[in-house]
């Protein structure tokens, strides 16, 4: 069963979650309420997220404010922002958002096709690398292992299957990439996807290198990168 991804919605208005929550329902991902910069903060301290919708105008501590302390948590600073605000305040207050280290900034109303397809290219990317950081675990354990039974080299049948997943994130990490292309994406989103396609590149170098016939040890096996 494939778990599903998390989408953190931060909005001190009850009725602009209901809002998002209508718009972002056909995802079929798992979405989490936040009333204020402080419970988001509490959410991301247990929970990983795919992508983080954030209101800008909240009592207390703003949007600016929170996303400053997402972006110095090492376990968060990496999870995308798209900022959401009622008001447009032109170019400086755009640009502060992405100095606060937003992938976008979006002004009230939007388009709830335009919002649901910007959020579900950052949820496509992170379970591609959910799926990644599985087979690498799965990869290494294995080698690690080796003791029960012999090593990786000797059970052809794992072999196939750990080339057999990882040929299947590799295709869908393709045809991600092609459908930002053709989509003219977010830069960010884009570079997420090339460093994604790395990561990839490594861990089937590193599963080649075990094949029948090549070097007995083989590259070191990519670190679990976030």
């Amino acid at each position: 069963m494939v778990q599903k991804a998390k989408i953190l919605l931060v909005d001190d208005r009850p009725e602009n979650l209901l809002a998002l929550e209508a718009i972002l329902s056909a995802l079929d991902q798992t979405l989490v309420r936040a009333s204020s910069g402080e419970e988001a903060l509490k959410a991301l301290l247990t929970d990983d997220f795919a992508v983080i919708l954030l209101d800008v105008q909240m009592p207390g501590m703003d949007g600016f404010e929170t996303a400053a302390h997402i972006k110095r948590r090492e376990r968060t600073r990496d999870i995308p922002i798209i900022f959401l605000t009622a008001i447009n305040h032109g170019p400086h207050h755009t640009f502060r958002g992405y100095a606060a280290g937003a992938v976008d900034y979006i002004s009230k109303p939007f388009d709830p096709w335009v919002l649901r397809a910007k959020v579900s290219v950052f949820v496509e990317l992170y379970m591609k690398n959910c799926q990644l950081r599985e087979q690498a675990a799965l990869l290494r354990l294995q080698l690690e292992g080796g003791g029960q039974g012999g090593t990786v080299k000797e059970s052809p049948g794992l072999l196939a299957e750990l080339s057999a997943r990882l040929a299947a994130v590799e295709e869908q990490a393709e045809a991600l990439s092609k459908q930002l292309d053709d989509e003219s994406a977010d830069a960010a989103a884009v570079a997420t996807a090339a460093h994604l396609e790395r990561k990839l590149t490594g861990l089937r170098r590193a599963l080649d290198a075990l094949e029948p016939g090549t070097g007995s040890g083989g590259p070191p096996l990519p670190q679990n990168q976030n």
